[in-house]
C-alpha cells in the first residue's frame, strides 16, 4: 500500500463541508438536475489491469477515488477530458475496497464534499443511473435518489443499480460516499468519513 502525503490528504478533503445530523427532505427535481450536472463534470472512467469503471474527481490536483477493483498494484489509466492519463495509486484497501489514485498535476473539475461522521443510514442519497449504451437507444443518464440502509460498519446500502467507484451525493451535489459493489438490486457504499480515516492511519508514523 501507498502511503499518501500530507499534502494529498489535505488536497483530497480541501472542499469538505461538515454537517450535522438532523432531518433532510427527499431531493426535488432541482436537486437531481443540480447533482447530474456536477456529475457530468467530475466522474471520470478509471481502467487497471483487470477492470474499469468509475471515479470521481475529489482533488483538483487530479485526485480521484474510486473502487479496489479498477486499479492495478501501483498505477492505472484515468480517462478524463477525451484524454486516457496515466495515474499513480495513492491508496489502495482491500478491507473498504476502495483506491485512490492522482493523476498529473493540473486543473481538475474536483466535486465538492461533504462528511458526515454519524453515518449516512436513513438518509438520502443521490446516485446517477448510466445511460443505456444498446443499439438505437435514447436514454440519457438519470439522477436517482434513494434512501441509505444500515450495513455493517462503515458501509451503507442503497437500493440504486450502480457499478463500483460510482458516486453517492446529497441534495445539493457534494460527494459523500462511493459504491464499492454491488448487491442484489442494489449497492453497498462507503461514507466518505471512512475514506478520510484510512488515508489518515496510512499517513500516520
Amino acid at each position: 500500500m501507498f502511503r499518501p502525503s500530507v499534502l494529498v490528504l489535505a488536497l483530497l478533503f480541501l472542499l469538505v463541508t461538515p454537517t450535522r445530523a438532523g432531518a433532510e427532505a427527499r431531493p426535488s427535481r432541482a436537486d437531481l438536475q443540480r447533482v447530474l450536472e456536477l456529475h457530468a463534470r467530475s466522474v471520470v472512467r478509471v481502467r487497471g489491469p483487470q477492470h474499469a469503471g468509475p471515479g470521481i474527481i475529489v482533488g483538483s490536483d487530479g485526485q480521484v477515488l474510486t473502487a479496489a477493483a479498477h486499479v492495478g498494484a501501483q498505477s492505472a489509466q484515468v480517462e478524463h477530458a477525451g484524454n486516457a492519463l496515466t495515474a499513480r495509486v495513492v491508496l489502495t484497501s482491500a478491507v473498504l475496497q476502495v483506491a485512490v489514485v492522482a493523476g498529473p498535476q493540473g486543473a481538475w473539475p474536483a466535486a465538492p464534499v461533504r462528511l458526515v461522521p454519524e453515518g449516512l443510514a436513513g438518509r438520502w442519497v443521490v446516485g446517477v443511473m448510466p445511460a443505456s449504451t444498446g443499439k438505437g437507444s435514447a436514454r440519457r443518464d438519470t439522477p436517482r435518489a434513494a434512501k441509505a440502509r444500515a450495513a455493517p460498519a462503515p458501509f451503507f446500502d442503497v437500493p440504486l443499480t450502480l457499478a463500483p467507484g460510482s458516486p453517492l451525493y446529497d441534495a445539493e451535489g457534494r460527494l459523500v460516499a462511493v459504491v464499492v459493489e454491488r448487491r442484489g438490486k442494489g449497492v453497498r457504499a462507503l461514507p466518505l468519513s471512512a475514506v478520510k480515516a484510512e488515508l489518515a492511519s496510512a499517513d500516520a508514523p
